[in-house]
């Protein structure tokens, strides 16, 4: 095994942190939503191949993958970064801020890219790795339903780049710059949608015994869905219903024929996730036709819990401290958000990594958030060292 000091240093990208922060404000005033990511792929692709690596574009879409091969290495890794933007006006005030109305980088996928981006031009110019590294620059992690990581695995990623195990990371507010937080197992919530039509009798107002009010049927409905989590979830898991819209009528004086709400519905654990449809459904129906009314469920499955492999998550752990020091190293919480890198995850081991952006970041999907440029060595550095470490055992 190479002796610790081959491995890549902090030190080897305080060069290029000029560099690295004009890309990453270059990639956060172009923003692009997801499926829409033309030019930032091209961007990234452009930089790839004139680094040297094999480069395929238009993977389940926009996806870019960059290919190296360095040494008679037999073992293969994949380092994944997402692209995306959302639909949000940015409201920072910063120099670089998004040139495109009514869309920003309000999640961090800008810095995602750009570490990945260093790591990838250091790794080409060193070539200190023996084995394969596979960089995978996915689209659309924001698009909800059908997402990026789903339509670069059906447009054969696995098969067509074949590796052993794959990384990725998330920017963390509220943790130090350049510090990491890591966790085995579940680390981030299962998302599902429901959306629940409520169909009742319209009438005018004054007169509503002769109707079935959908409102009052709603908004029954929304108090009593908050016993699924208290009385029918284990004290000991975590879980989330929260109805975040209700729509219903247009004026005061008249009763409208339906109602409508939508949910999200968060869980770590599969057996949590069957619970909470079953009791949905249930309560729902019950409640619903109680009153009188009609209801259609449409409950749908998103992005499945990221769950961390415990080998690939100490052997992160172990880099990150050999990097930052242990004390930059912390157990993350866990996090009712959700994230495609599961997908990936139910198929290969790996580990899903967070890093500090700030502790004064504004909060992920704020208008008023950016990127920690400070974090940017980090995290290139991280993945560098890591695909040395891990290509070398």
């Amino acid at each position: 095994m190479t002796i610790d000091n081959d491995f890549a240093r902090l030190s080897d990208f305080e060069p290029m942190d000029a560099e690295l922060r004009a890309i990453r404000q270059h990639l956060h005033a172009h923003p692009e939503l997801s499926f829409e990511e033309t030019e930032t792929a091209r961007f990234v692709a452009e930089k790839l191949e004139g680094w040297g690596y094999e480069v395929t574009r238009n993977v389940g879409g926009n996806g870019v993958v960059a290919r190296m091969t360095q040494g008679a290495g037999k073992k293969s890794i994949a380092i994944r970064a997402d692209m995306d933007a959302l639909p949000i006006t940015e409201q920072t005030g910063k120099p670089y801020a998004s040139q495109v109305p009514g869309k920003m980088h309000a999640c961090g996928h800008d810095g995602h890219t750009t570490v990945l981006l260093g790591a990838a031009e250091y790794l080409a110019r060193t070539r200190k790795f023996n084995g394969t590294v596979n960089l995978i620059f996915q689209p659309a992690e924001e698009a909800g339903g059908f997402s990026g990581a789903q339509a670069m695995i059906d447009d054969g990623l696995f098969e067509r780049f074949p590796f052993d195990a794959i990384f990725g990371l998330h920017n963390h507010p509220g943790a130090p710059e350049g510090s990491w937080l890591m966790r085995s197992g579940p680390l981030m919530a299962a998302a599902d949608t429901v959306e629940i039509k409520i169909t009742g009798k319209g009438g005018h107002a004054s007169r509503p015994h002769l109707t079935i009010d959908p409102v009052v049927v709603a908004c029954n409905l929304v108090v009593s869905l908050q016993t699924v989590i208290s009385r029918n979830v284990d004290p000991t898991q975590t879980a989330v219903v929260t109805v975040g819209a209700i729509h219903a009528g247009e004026v005061a004086n008249v009763i409208p024929e339906s109602a409508s709400m939508l949910l999200t519905v968060r869980s770590f654990d599969p057996k949590v996730r069957e619970i909470l449809e079953k009791r949905i459904r249930a309560l729902t129906t019950s409640l619903v036709e109680g009153f009188g009314a009609a209801v259609e469920i449409d409950y749908a499955y998103g992005n499945p819990v990221v769950v961390n492999s415990e080998k690939e998550t100490e052997f992160a752990r172990m880099v990150a401290e050999e990097l930052v020091g242990e004390g930059n190293v912390a157990l993350c919480p866990l996090i009712p958000g959700s994230e495609d890198f599961s997908h990936f995850l139910q198929h290969k081991p790996g580990s899903f990594l967070r890093l500090g952006n700030g502790m004064n970041s504004a909060i992920l999907h704020s208008a008023k958030y950016d990127f920690a440029d400070d974090s940017l060595t980090a995290g290139a550095a991280m993945w560098a060292r890591l695909t040395e470490r891990y290509l070398d055992e």
